[in-house]
């Protein structure tokens, strides 16, 4: 997985600026789905474009950047084969990717500091899903027919 998928709004721009110079320095092709400038704008608008491709399976990852990270986390689940998870803190990103597998992180840029939006990301990236007895339950979490 080098490949991977960031979007955010205007109150998580400058934020998604230093984690994608981060991930390009880790080796990282990063393709960002914007948006491009602190102006007021509708994380809708780039979450679902960004959330279409990893359910589609085009990416295996994504991070989603807002204030709050609520709405890009909201939108971003809207997708069946999305597992979106609100990661404040690095511990959280450890248990979203080993215990439900999730494949989108959702940061608040408001309420996390650099330091640890980085470490948020580098958990995320670096942790495995465990499988076992947690397979049965993230299998449930897509809309039963």
């Amino acid at each position: 997985m080098n490949k991977i998928a960031i979007a955010c709004d205007h109150a998580g721009y400058d934020r998604k600026l230093d984690v994608v110079k981060y991930l390009t320095e880790q080796g990282f092709e990063v393709v960002d789905f914007g948006c491009n400038s602190n102006e007021s704008c509708d994380y809708a608008d780039f979450v679902h474009p960004l959330a279409s491709k990893v359910n589609d399976g085009e990416f295996k990852r994504g991070i989603v950047i807002c204030g709050s990270a609520n709405g890009v986390n909201m939108t971003a689940n809207k997708y069946q084969q999305v597992r979106s998870a609100l990661c404040w803190q690095d511990e959280i990103a450890v248990l979203a990717r080993s215990h439900n597998n999730a494949n989108v992180c959702a940061i608040p840029a408001r309420f996390t500091s650099l330091e640890e939006s980085l470490a948020i990301v580098k958990a995320f990236l670096n942790t495995e899903f465990e499988g076992g007895r947690h397979i049965r339950r993230v299998e449930k979490i897509a809309i039963q027919k």
